[in-house]
């Protein structure tokens, strides 16, 4: 597996090194560049960015402390499973700070941001016709505009450490990325705000972050050798009724 210099991912010499070749890690991990079980080589890494191994050792601290990899006394640096409570509790977390998120923002209905939301939906609807990895990362943008606009900018940086798993899931069921549904519950979200109706945005958010609930048994079939599994059978997700619709 290529963990080497990539010349589109050249590093800036003008900023922190390590949070740089964190970020590119992660890109690949979350990607599925690099799988379950492939090793990455500090001095690899150093010396095909042409680095010192002081910053690629703090790089690899960072995303263990994601969970994405795991540093081995004596044997290296491996690239950890889809962890499957770390992904359900991301959710978890996630759904509550964006349902406070969206209250807050109905509650305000500030017509400016509404008018972004809604350009930004007719960007993701174009990118949905023909690349994937734009459409997420549009879905991205999305839910960081609103968490901005909320004021919650900060907590927001906390969710993306969190949901690193998550977003490997994601990449996983690109194949069956369901990006006219999410368009759609985007909407719903959009309108919520727009109306100022706290209760609809609140449910249209919540019921956005439960679509993984549906998704993720098709995908540990598919993917089983990705994903570290708790012992004995699955938990059932619980189904909570959402105020603002069914």
């Amino acid at each position: 597996m290529k963990t080497d210099q990539d010349p589109v991912h050249a590093l800036d010499p003008t900023s922190a090194i390590a949070p740089q070749i964190a970020r590119i890690l992660r890109d690949r991990i979350i990607r599925n560049q690099l799988s379950p079980g492939n090793r990455i080589s500090e001095s690899e890494i150093a010396r095909g960015w042409d680095v010192s191994r002081q910053p690629v050792r703090e790089a690899f601290i960072k995303l263990a402390e994601q969970g994405l990899v795991a540093i081995l006394p004596q044997r290296g640096t491996v690239i950890s499973r889809i962890a499957y409570s770390a992904v359900m509790d991301a959710r978890f977390l996630r759904e509550a700070i964006e349902a406070d998120i969206s209250t807050i923002l109905a509650h305000r209905a500030d017509a400016a941001l509404v008018a972004e939301l809604r350009a930004q939906l007719v960007a993701q609807e174009r990118a949905a016709e023909r690349d994937r990895d734009e459409f997420i990362a549009l879905d991205e943008r999305f839910h960081r505009t609103l968490a901005e606009a909320a004021g919650k900018g900060g907590a927001w940086k906390q969710i993306e450490g969190l949901k690193s798993q998550m977003d490997r899931v994601r990449f996983l069921s690109l194949h069956r990325f369901p990006m006219a549904k999410l368009i759609a519950q985007h909407s719903a979200i959009v309108e919520g705000i727009a109306q100022g109706d706290c209760a609809e945005a609140e449910g249209a958010i919540r019921r956005h972050m439960r679509e993984i609930l549906f998704d993720l048994p098709e995908i540990l079939a598919a993917n089983p050798e990705f994903f570290d599994l708790p012992e004995g059978d699955l938990p059932a997700p619980v189904n909570v009724p959402i105020q603002g619709g069914d």
